[in-house]
């Protein structure tokens, strides 16, 4: 009965060793079955929970489920994830590497297993032959099984024109957190769903609208190739605003019609982008509100939280009297014979006006707002009110808009 080895030694039934063969045929046998690579866990563990965000739960193809692993020449480990609307790459530096390598992986077990790990070194062996994986680490091992990485999707490429632009990292965190909340979920309409982003030659203005409020932030970016525009979905618009938030550096935008890449300092974004129409933003902000409030934005927020307590659960009306000096704020719910009122110090001069807003609306708008006081820009009853920083940084302006609701009294 002939022996049966690997290169570890282990009896396996694979191949039979050539008993006759040269020394150095048979230490061919024994090497390069595994290729190993040495990585810092917690670095490791923080690049997965990232990717990971990318990944659906329900995937159209199984390969979808899993991270590719690649290491290249230069000896460093690349990884990705893809929904295959949406493709997540970043790049991890290597204690030890020993060869180039490429495979797949569940998300699900290796972000499992990493992250219940301190930092330490990691040495993963990856057999080449079955994908067998062995991670070792300071006081055990994980054994467990990859997939070759032959179906796993390319990338997204750009087709057509590329326009192309950069800006500060913090600046397109600041854009896209202050539109999200104003995007829309609505299926017949998925432009509204989105933040628009319509590039000229020397500003970004990035745009999200429901149809009920809007939020538009325009600033100045670094450099400008192409004007043009493009609708961002939600998704990769949140995956985006999550990486973002310790972006210290810069940050590259290239697009065409169909897709775009946004890369940061340590990750790239490739997503395909929504195609349609999105509606003429700048013909709804009203261009005469004569009426101008100005008043502390937290004052207004905390009164906004007690007021809304009685308010009616379906409509959430929020009533707003503004007279010399003085902003009243009310509530009520009918139904069960309640209501609640609260007066602002605030600056006034013109004629009082009244009007109501969706007192959620009105709060998620102040609260995407920063600074001390916040102007608010009205004309009557029944035309949007424009809300604004009092003080706006250099560069930059913002403005929201909100529609009001009908008041009965």
């Amino acid at each position: 009965m002939p022996n049966f080895v690997t290169s570890k030694g282990r009896n396996t039934g694979d191949a039979p060793l050539n008993i006759a063969a040269p020394a150095e045929t048979q230490l061919k046998i024994k090497t390069h079955t595994y290729m190993k690579f040495v990585i810092s866990s917690t670095l490791l563990s923080a690049h997965l929970q990232t990717l990971g965000r990318v990944i659906s739960t329900k995937n159209t193809m199984p390969i979808l489920e899993n991270f590719l692993f690649e290491i290249g020449e230069d000896k460093k480990l690349t990884i990705v994830a893809t929904d295959s609307e949406i493709r997540m790459t970043t790049h991890v530096d290597l204690v030890e590497a020993e060869t180039a390598i490429r495979f797949t992986v569940n998300a699900r077990t290796i972000q499992d297993a990493v992250k219940e790990l301190p930092e330490q070194p990691l040495s993963i062996f990856v057999n080449e032959t079955n994908q067998e994986i062995t991670m070792e680490y300071q006081n055990g091992k994980y054994k467990f099984m990859g997939q070759p990485a032959d179906e796993y999707p390319a990338a997204i490429a750009l087709d057509g024109d590329i326009s192309e632009l950069h800006l500060p990292g913090q600046t397109l965190f600041n854009g896209i957190n202050r539109a999200l909340f104003a995007t829309a979920d609505d299926v017949l309409r998925p432009v509204l769903n989105c933040i628009y982003f319509d590039l000229s030659a020397d500003s970004l203005t990035m745009v999200a609208s429901d149809g009920n409020r809007m939020a538009c932030d325009t600033v100045k970016p670094t450099s400008v190739e192409n004007p043009s525009t493009f609708l961002l979905p939600k998704k990769p618009s949140l995956l985006i605003k999550n990486i973002l938030q310790k972006e210290q550096g810069e940050v590259g935008i290239r697009f065409t019609k169909r897709s775009a890449q946004i890369e940061t300092s340590e990750y790239l974004v490739e997503c395909r982008l929504v195609e349609g129409r999105f509606p003429k933003y700048t013909s709804v902000i009203p261009r005469d509100n004569p009426n101008v409030v100005t008043i502390n934005r937290q004052a207004m927020m905390s009164a906004l939280r007690r007021v809304l307590i009685f308010a009616n659960a379906n409509s959430a009306l929020a009533k707003l009297h503004i007279e010399a000096n003085k902003l009243t704020l009310s509530s009520q719910d009918i139904d069960f014979s309640m209501s609640a009122e609260e007066g602002l110090l605030c600056e006034y001069s013109s004629m009082p006006v009244t009007i109501g807003f969706k007192g959620t609306y009105l709060m998620e708008l102040l609260n995407n707002l920063e600074g001390d006081e916040v102007v608010i820009r009205l004309a009557d009853a029944s035309r949007a009110g424009v809300i604004q920083p009092a003080q706006q940084k250099e560069g930059e302006n913002i403005l929201m808009l909100l529609m009001p609701m009908v008041l009965n009294d």
